[in-house]
């Protein structure tokens, strides 16, 4: 099965996911059906922009192979640690429902798997069908060790579009000629911003606009006439992407493997952590053009970025024959400028839960037990006496919610939680609100010094919560890409500047609001989002872009067992969980 799908990223696409679907799940009586998986972790030297280098990766394939299953499949996945790095894998988006265990973030629900160790991991996958993705949740390591979760509607049933002719997922990311765990660990250690990579990349390829990679492009062969579905995953370090195909029109129909109202729109915006699946249809007859399939930055603070497109090109094929297009025009897609936050705003709005009869959606909750308000963004600490700093006036960069910088544990806090062991692990005083108000889109505080700590917030079991992500000014105003483990929410209201209780709430949508596991936190502005604390466990919150993250832009919950006897407690620990 993982054999058969190793050609998604090879740089031709051939209708393989198609031929597999037919084989493999169409004479399947669907109970509770297991798809097993091995994972070899290991070194693969890779070449891309003419620079040879070691990169991890998953089966010697960049990037990662792909998980295939139905809604209600259990999956087991055995993953094998061959490399010197200790890794850890998360299956973003799967909800984990009791089965905490198998999340995956280092020193959240697991301690990493040691070199020449292995870890089997094991979900079922529960009211879910779409798109997902697994990554590496360890450092940096995400950046090579990644790959799309391809999950199916149950036996029997249908998509709520006309079924494509082909399926074909495009995973986004970036390339650095330099070691991406050195730039990380050198940022860290000098409190700099991190460098920024060499070239962005579809399905590991950086294409024709990028020196030295004419072959390493990303080619989508269309049939005249046929419907295609692109299943996007922006698995990229630090960067929102926009994404189009010149002269193509897109309709957006599920996003984080929830099925959506449709629309239709020229460019899509995904942020970090976040997939998206789109329809197009090719043209009747072939063209006389070759049409760019680009993806390009959206980046709102002050910081460097990677100011550079990665493109693909769209192929197509006549009477089995491809169209020598040569000599022909090249049409691009004319991309939003990088900061063009106008875009964002429109495009967020169109998102709608889909919510037929026949395609019912989940209720956000009309009420809510607890209100949270977090402030998002960045700080700065003073330099360590007798280092110099290259942050602003001799500082390190830093980065928290509600002033807290996390810092990660040396034992996992799921394990510690489960075996009553916080002590000197964590602690509970998570803050619900921020504990220094100040105007959060207004002029900054004199002092931007974070809180380093290591707090949860604790939620009894079914709490239903209202959360409101504020971005604040501090260094900068920036959009932040916040993914939640364990639970899918809902964005019930987005909006500029400072969030107003009094009278942001009267315009929420509890109708049909988007349901997500990652949000873009506006720039300058929040988002209010709605959830069930409905999962036992610890599940870590954090920004899905890596500087952040590193810098401490992450924290995590602890939603209590219920009363409910097994059905609402968490699972035992699984025999091989890995030690510290």
């Amino acid at each position: 099965m993982i054999l058969a799908m190793q050609t998604f990223y090879g740089r031709l696409v051939l209708p393989l996911l198609a031929l597999w679907f037919t084989v493999q799940f169409v004479s399947a009586k669907h109970t509770v059906i297991t798809r097993r998986y091995k994972f070899n972790v290991q070194m693969t030297n890779v070449t891309r922009l003419c620079t040879t280098k070691a990169l991890l990766t998953v089966n010697g394939q960049y990037p990662g192979p792909p998980i295939v299953a139905r809604e209600g499949d259990r999956v087991v996945v055995n993953v094998t640690n061959n490399v010197q790095n200790n890794v850890s894998i998360h299956w973003h988006g799967i909800r984990q429902l009791r089965s905490g265990w198998a999340d995956g973030p280092a020193y959240v629900t697991q301690c990493p798997i040691q070199t020449g160790q292995s870890y089997v991991y094991k979900f079922i996958i529960k009211r879910q069908r779409g798109t997902l993705w697994w990554h590496a949740h360890i450092s940096w390591l995400r950046a090579s060790l990644h790959g799309p979760i391809i999950i199916y509607p149950k036996k029997n049933a249908s998509y709520p579009f006309p079924r494509p002719h082909q399926e074909v997922p495009i995973v986004f990311g970036e390339w650095g000629n330099a070691d991406t765990e050195t730039v990380i660990n050198q940022a860290l250690q000098s409190g700099a911003q991190a460098n920024v990579s060499d070239a962005y990349t579809m399905n590991g390829l950086p294409g024709l606009m990028y020196n030295c990679s004419a072959n390493d492009t990303f080619r989508l062969k269309v049939i005249p006439g046929k419907t295609y579905l692109l299943r996007l995953v922006n698995a990229a370090l630090n960067s929102d992407l926009f994404f189009g195909i010149a002269n193509h029109t897109l309709t957006v129909v599920e996003a984080d493997a929830v099925y959506v109202k449709p629309f239709q729109t020229n460019i899509i915006l995904i942020t970090p952590g976040q997939t998206t699946n789109v329809l197009f249809t090719a043209m009747s007859q072939p063209p006389n053009a070759t049409f760019l399939i680009l993806a390009g930055p959206f980046a709102t603070g002050t910081a460097a970025f990677d100011n550079s497109t990665s493109a693909g090109v769209l192929e197509y094929v006549a009477n089995g024959t491809p169209v020598n297009t040569s000599s022909l025009p090249m049409m691009k897609p004319t991309l939003p400028a990088p900061n063009d936050t106008c875009f964002r705003s429109q495009f967020s709005q169109k998102m709608r839960s889909l919510g037929n009869p026949n395609f019912p959606a989940a209720s956000a909750p009309q009420k809510v037990d607890k209100q949270f308000l977090f402030t998002v963004g960045l700080g700065l600490n003073p330099c360590p006496q007798g280092q110099t700093c290259q942050g602003p006036n001799n500082t390190k960069f830093a980065a928290s919610i509600n002033n807290i910088s996390f810092i990660q544990p040396t034992t996992a806090l799921l394990q510690a939680y489960y075996f009553n062991q916080s002590n000197g692990v964590y602690n509970t005083t998570f803050p619900d609100n921020p504990p220094f108000p100040f105007n959060y889109t207004g002029t900054p505080p004199n002092n931007t010094r974070t809180l380093n700590d290591t707090r949860v917030e604790l939620l009894p079991f079914n709490t239903t919560v209202q959360l409101v992500l504020q971005d604040t000014s501090i260094v900068t105003f920036e959009s932040h890409p916040l993914h939640l483990h364990g639970f899918n929410f809902f964005i019930v209201g987005q909006g500029m500047g400072n969030y107003n209780a009094s009278t942001d709430p009267a315009n929420f949508n509890l109708v049909d609001p988007p349901e997500r596991n990652t949000v873009g936190v506006p720039s300058g502005g929040w988002a209010a989002l709605r959830f069930l604390a409905d999962n036992p466990g610890v599940w870590f919150m954090h920004c899905h872009l890596e500087p952040h993250t590193s810098w401490g832009l992450k924290m995590a919950w602890v939603v209590l067992n219920g009363n409910g006897g097994r059905s609402q407690s968490l699972l035992p620990p699984p025999k091989d969980l890995p030690p510290c």
